[in-house]
């Protein structure tokens, strides 16, 4: 909370003020004194020329009124007026002829100056009294006069005080003050003008530096805070991939364990239904029912065929293919899944050469008719359903030797080829996204998916050295599978960390831990 105080112009200027005025005061006082003494020597010498004249003196000055005191102190008025004398007139009177020469005394401005002689060869001595008010610059006119002054000298005083001390000092304090203010609000390029005298100068020289000092503090601070939460992102991001991926090494072990377990059972079951579905007794709803079974039967031995496969790490060959010819087979295959659904399945490639990727034909064709398939459930009964597979250069989110995924992008020739499987369906669920490559995860009702196909996809794709993305689409989803261009993969060593951990499931790390 601001304080209230009186401002550093107003102290200044109320102590040169009374500093002022008790200089002038002193000043007036011993001028006053100098011009008393002068008045004094000047009217004891013509008062004395009036005492010796011949016959009653003259009154030099209005109320100048006199007496003639004998030695034992009796007093007559000389001169037309009828005033008593006063004792102090009397005693200096005395006084006068006591040492036989002239004495003045009073003169003061407040005071009645009083004048003795001896006169008649000393026998008595003349008194004369002149009122205060009667000398020049005495009175009430005098001391207004030398009031009027004191006050005009002050006025002038103050005026010029204030004048020089706004344009040298407040001026200056207060453009520090609302900089300092600027910078405190976090405004920055706060600075003052160098100008004035010396210390002002040296004074926004040190300020500008200060600020100079502190933005620079700052920046550097603001860039620590900035790679900190960056460090704090990753560190977080790797501690959800490694619990993910903890958590999938746990679900792989107990699915080979339950694959081992339950598909023997299942062969057996499903060679039973077999034996019992060629008795000639059986009725056509009998038969029918044991098809229906061994069908699901079949169906669980195919879940646990895709565990098996799921927790298995292999080391698959890569060989050069073309990935836009693996787009068009894959393309004829889903038109003819698609049946007589109105379902339009495209291909594209783009205009630029597209180098030959790295891969296995079958396990590139399986990712892609996996992520086919799941496009065509999601597009199925929708007006204008439409897939899209488009081939294309790209490069692999990190290198050997990069220090960010600009250095990634920055690259002028391809080392990898993107083939990316968009459609116009419902699309994926922003609460779905993370999990979506999670083994066992589906959004198709009960029954009808086991959730292992896109996980399966991953694994698969991080084992030819590429990535498969779910990435940002304008309508639908787009899956996005990377591989390592083949003159790339010959001629340098290419490592494919994945931008974010829930786009791929599998940690190379935690596979190559349970081979």
């Amino acid at each position: 909370m601001a304080v209230r105080r009186r401002g550093l112009m107003a102290e200044i200027l109320g102590g040169l003020t009374l500093v002022m005025i008790a200089a002038t005061a002193v000043l007036a006082v011993m001028l006053s004194r100098h011009h008393e003494e002068e008045q004094r020597e000047l009217l004891a010498r013509a008062l004395s020329l009036e005492a010796l004249s011949v016959g009653p003196p003259r009154a030099l000055v209005s109320d100048l009124v006199w007496w003639r005191v004998a030695r034992d102190g009796r007093a007559m008025p000389w001169g037309a007026h009828g005033a008593s004398l006063d004792p102090d007139s009397r005693t200096l009177a005395l006084r006068a002829l006591e040492v036989g020469a002239p004495l003045l005394s009073g003169g003061t401005i407040f005071g009645d100056v009083r004048f003795a002689m001896p006169i008649a060869r000393g026998a008595e001595a003349a008194v004369a009294r002149v009122p205060a008010a009667a000398l020049p610059g005495g009175g009430a006119a005098g001391r207004l006069v030398a009031l009027a002054i004191l006050l005009a000298d002050a006025v002038i005083f103050i005026g010029f005080g204030a004048s020089l001390l706004r344009e040298r000092i407040v001026v200056p304090l207060r453009r520090l003050g609302a900089a300092a203010r600027r910078i405190a609000d976090g405004e920055g390029g706060a600075r003052l003008p160098v100008e004035g005298a010396r210390e002002t100068a040296e004074v926004a020289v040190a300020f500008n530096e200060m600020s100079d000092a502190l933005e620079a503090r700052t920046e550097a601070l603001e860039k620590a805070v900035a790679e900190l939460r960056g460090t704090n992102r990753e560190l977080r991001e790797a501690q959800a991939g490694l619990a993910r991926a903890e958590r999938l090494a746990a679900v792989g072990r107990l699915s080979t364990g339950v694959a081992h377990e339950v598909g023997n059972p299942m062969g057996a079951l499903l060679a039973l239904l077999d034996l019992a579905g060629r008795d000639p007794g059986l009725s056509p709803a009998s038969r029918e029912h044991l098809r229906k079974a061994a069908a699901q039967v079949e169906r669980v031995r195919k879940i646990l065929r895709q565990m098996l496969d799921l927790s298995r790490s292999e080391r698959r060959e890569g060989v050069p293919l073309d990935l836009a010819a693996v787009a068009e087979e894959t393309a004829a295959l889903l038109r003819a899944q698609a049946g007589g659904r109105a379902i339009t399945v495209e291909t594209s490639r783009a205009d630029e050469a597209v180098p030959p990727a790295l891969g296995d034909p079958a396990a590139v064709m399986q990712i892609l008719l996996n992520l086919g398939l799941n496009a065509l459930d999601a597009v199925a009964g929708r007006p204008g359903a439409r897939i899209v597979l488009r081939v294309e250069p790209a490069v692999l989110r990190r290198r050997a030797g990069d220090r960010d995924e600009t250095d990634a992008g920055a690259r002028r020739s391809a080392d990898a080829v993107a083939c990316s499987v968009e459609d116009n369906g419902p699309g994926v669920r922003p609460d779905d996204r993370e999990r979506i490559f999670d083994p066992f995860f589906t959004t198709r009702p009960p029954g009808q998916g086991t959730g292992l196909g896109l996980s399966s996809a991953a694994l698969i794709a991080e084992e030819l050295g590429g990535s498969l993305e779910l990435e940002p689409s304008a309508s639908g989803a787009r899956f996005v599978l990377r591989l390592p261009a083949a003159a790339c993969e010959a001629a340098c060593e290419v490592r494919n960390e994945l931008r974010r951990p829930e786009s791929g499931p599998f940690l190379r790390k935690e596979r190559e831990s349970q081979d």
